[in-house]
């Protein structure tokens, strides 16, 4: 059972107020009458709906939340500023047989957004030129040269997405050749750059509220604007092509948006849901491949999209080829997909290897700047296409926003990963504009940057500037919020399917956190690297296995190993374990604290 939670907001809970890796405990407040109206509402267990009430959600919104289809929150594509122009352009395009160029990024959004767009130009028979830029050589997003390249090769219209929301000048350059550029993206932009259209519910003037949107639930909302006018205009029948079945590319929005950490909320909810059935039927070959490579079966979750399917699939843009994941998600040839696939696991396993190295020399830097607000370290030699990860584990062993930075032949590009309520997309464009650093751009929650190293400590100056009067949204990140509490006993599968009810979880929509409360520690050691795998019992004698991942080194990991014997409150996620047909319940710690008197 769920313990209730009725605690005041300035109250914390079970006492906690500094847990092993120093964070205060707060359990979600809940009305009672509020849950048992949920409750009979939405025909769920008192658990469920205390839950869900603690999170403010009302009875006209159980629907969506417990049953979020396509058909019932799908957007109207035409709400988006410049939509009309886009699809008018492209369907000239197609009716004058125009060569067109698809320009996307390296990472899976960009990867999925490529594939979505060319594998539907291609059922048109408009197959276009797609160009993925090489991170090492050209960096991120369009780039005047490539513009040219393809005006040469004899584009007469580019695509861009997940990219070019600010390139201005790339696409100065491509106005100068005489190449229309139509704009589909989801990253914040202030300052136009002159395309023809620009797609972007993230820019001035934009009034769809579609701002959680990835880039490929971008595209795919084009995608459904220029079916919708295709089909009522005739063309289909006129050009005796069988129209698409867009459902056919839900799998690629639901793994772009999980993997590109947007929000759960409105019609994301029924991409990932939607996603998720159709990667589960295994009808891309590509998917098909990694899945048997990465030894995965169905059915798939949110878990499986973020790090099984995602590392791989971004692991060609970050040490490898930048093309492979567009072209493993876009292939109809099976032998083709495992060969990609077979690459992009070497691949995987590459970067695994590059971050394991500079992790330890990244985190020996940060140790020493306990006392700021923010992580900024750098060196020579730390590969571009993995300082990205090697921020968010910065950030998830500090608690804090984390800038990291490798430097080679005088030019440094990094990757910055926050903490929610410090939006450092913001501070890294106003650094760029105010001269400190050659580009930057990014959301709240990710950025990259790129700099020379004389300017690193400049950099690190004007973030200093930028961090003033944080305090607030700090305080607010060290606090955890608690769902409810249960005994060892109570952590059972029929929990974990009552609580998946609320899926998918994910940014926006956080999988509920449960505290085993008061349990003793019979078992704690290391296991692999550098995780910390417990058994502990409950006062009735229940059993339960938890393990907290690469937490070895930091202070909830030693306060862990150092409870043998004592008991704890451990908070966490329930997750369901199969071993050798047999499925058992084990919690995924996120934090620990003392139980003891």
């Amino acid at each position: 059972m769920l313990a209730e939670a009725r605690i005041a907001n300035s109250s914390t809970a079970f006492g906690v107020s500094r847990s092993f890796s120093g964070r205060r405990w707060r359990l979600r407040e809940v009305a009672d009458e509020k849950a048992r109206a949920l409750a009979l509402a939405g025909n769920i267990s008192d658990a469920l709906a205390r839950i869900l009430a603690a999170r403010d959600v009302t009875a006209d919104q159980l629907e969506d939340i417990l049953n979020p289809t396509l058909k019932r929150l799908l957007p109207e594509p035409f709400a988006l500023k410049d939509m009309e122009r886009a699809v008018a352009r492209v369907r000239a395009a197609i009716n004058a047989g125009e060569e067109i160029a698809v320009f996307g990024d390296y990472d899976v959004d960009g990867s999925c957004s490529s594939a979505l767009l060319a594998s539907f130009l291609t059922t048109l028979g408009h197959k276009p030129r797609v160009y993925i830029p090489d991170r090492m050589t050209e960096g991120y997003g369009p780039n005047a040269d490539a513009m040219r390249t393809l005006r040469e090769e004899g584009a007469t219209l580019v695509v861009t997405v997940d990219c070019g929301a600010t390139a201005t000048a790339a696409f100065t350059a491509a106005r100068d050749v005489g190449l229309d550029v139509i704009v589909l993206d989801h990253h914040a932009v202030e300052t136009l750059p002159p395309t023809l259209a620009q797609v972007n519910p993230n820019q001035p003037g934009d009034t769809s509220n579609l701002g959680y949107l990835c880039a490929t639930g971008v595209t795919f909302l084009f995608v459904v604007a220029l079916n919708r006018q295709l089909r009522d205009s005739g063309w289909y029948t006129a050009n005796n092509v069988a129209e698409p079945d867009l459902r056919d590319y839900v799998d690629l929005v639901g793994l772009a948006t999980i993997c590109d950490v947007v929000p759960l909320t409105g019609i994301n909810r029924a991409f990932v849901r939607a996603g998720l059935a159709k990667l589960s039927m295994m009808s891309r070959p590509g998917l098909s491949a990694l899945a048997a490579i990465a030894k995965t079966t169905a059915p798939f979750t949110p878990h499986h999209l973020g790090f099984t399917f995602g590392p791989r699939i971004n692991a060609g843009g970050r040490v490898g080829k930048c093309t492979l994941g567009m072209e493993l998600l876009s292939t109809t040839d099976g032998v083709l997909a495992q060969e990609l696939a077979q690459r992009l696991d070497t691949h995987n396993r590459e970067r695994q290897a590059l971050e394991s190295m500079i992790l330890d020399t990244a985190a020996a830097q940060a140790s020493t700047q306990g006392n700021t607000p923010f992580l900024l370290v750098a060196d020579e030699g730390w590969h571009p296409g993995v300082v990205g990860i090697v921020a968010s584990r910065l950030r998830e062993r500090f608690n804090k926003p984390a800038f990291v930075a490798g430097f080679e032949g005088g030019y440094g590009r990094g990757s910055a990963r926050s903490i929610p309520g410090i939006d450092i997309g913001v501070m890294v464009r106003a650094a760029h504009d105010a001269g400190v650093i050659e580009s930057g751009g990014g959301h709240a929650m990710a950025a990259g940057f790129s700099l020379t190293p004389d300017r690193l400590e400049h950099f690190r100056e004007f973030l200093t500037d930028q961090f003033t009067n944080t305090s607030a949204a700090f305080d607010a990140a060290n606090e955890l919020l608690l769902d409810a509490g249960i005994a060892p006993s109570g952590a059972s599968t029929m929990l974990i399917s009552e609580l998946a009810k609320a899926g998918p979880y994910g940014a926006g929509n956080p999988e509920p956190l449960l505290v085993v409360m008061d349990a003793r520690v019979a078992f704690a050691d290391v296991v692999g690297k550098d995780h910390v795998k417990l058994r502990v019992v409950g006062g009735d004698g229940a059993r339960l296995d938890a393990i907290s991942f690469r937490s070895a080194e930091t202070p909830l990991g030693q306060g862990m190993l150092a409870a043998r014997g004592k008991r704890i409150h451990l908070v966490g996620r329930l997750k369901e374990d199969n071993w050798n047909g047999q499925a058992r319940v084990q919690l995924q710690v996120e934090d620990a604290a003392s139980a003891e008197a």
